[in-house]
């Protein structure tokens, strides 16, 4: 294997290591000058994105999340627990289609060792990705509804040089209710106030398990007339 189809293959994942060093070296380096413990970091990095320019650090965050490996649930409920739900709700659209954008950007461009080839560990994806290409809109709309790996997904599109109007526009919609779901969870544990006066939202949690339900409906049905699984 020369270098450069090795770097081709790795690339990605030592940008990824990188980047977790330089944040976990900021972490411990910004407890230890302040003496704060880690609840309080986590305090001091909600009031951050509070600010005016907090919310772009969050979408930023969001965006470069596919080069960092970060999972976007956990950004998702944080994103609902730091803003309330309908901020929350907006960044997290604005971010999660961003991060989307950033990996099919990697994979059209990036796309070698990017994705695994082997049958076997991309058995699911290579039934649409021969669909992908003919009818992208309808096709990727289905592999949101049905949770296959976000990423993944998004670094496929790009891969197959889908056209992005229609990817992107299928990521919107198919992603909507997973999106609402996990960020009224979040929103259902509101730090706002503080970490230590965090409240229960009765009402928000509610509504996120109600639209969890359907979203899991929804998948159950697509996949039946898919046949995924059988």
């Amino acid at each position: 294997m020369n270098h450069r189809s090795w770097m081709a293959k790795h690339g990605l994942k030592l940008v990824a290591l990188a980047f977790w060093l330089v944040l976990l070296g900021g972490y411990f380096g910004y407890a230890w000058r302040n003496a704060l413990t880690p609840l309080e970091v986590v305090q001091a990095t909600a009031d951050f994105l509070r600010t005016p320019t907090g919310p772009l650090f969050f979408i930023l965050l969001y965006a470069l999340r596919p080069l960092i490996f970060f999972p976007a649930s956990l950004l998702t409920i944080a994103g609902g627990s730091i803003f309330g739900p309908w901020a929350g709700i907006l960044y997290v659209v604005v971010g999660s289609n961003a991060s989307a954008s950033v990996a099919y950007v990697v994979g059209r461009y990036f796309g070698q060792g990017v994705l695994p080839t082997d049958e076997s560990a991309t058995g699911i994806v290579q039934k649409y990705a021969l669909r992908m290409r003919d009818n992208s809109f309808v096709t990727i709309l289905v592999m949101r509804f049905i949770f296959l790996p976000y990423d993944l997904v998004n670094y496929l599109a790009g891969f197959l040089h889908i056209h992005y109007r229609a990817f992107i526009l299928a990521t919107l919609l198919g992603s909507i209710p997973g999106t609402i779901s996990f960020v009224l969870f979040g929103a259902s544990f509101d730090i706002r106030q503080g970490l230590q006066e965090a409240q229960l939202n009765g009402w928000s949690l509610a509504a996120s398990v109600a639209i969890f339900v359907v979203s899991l409906a929804l998948s159950r049905y697509f996949k039946a007339q898919e046949g995924v699984g059988k």
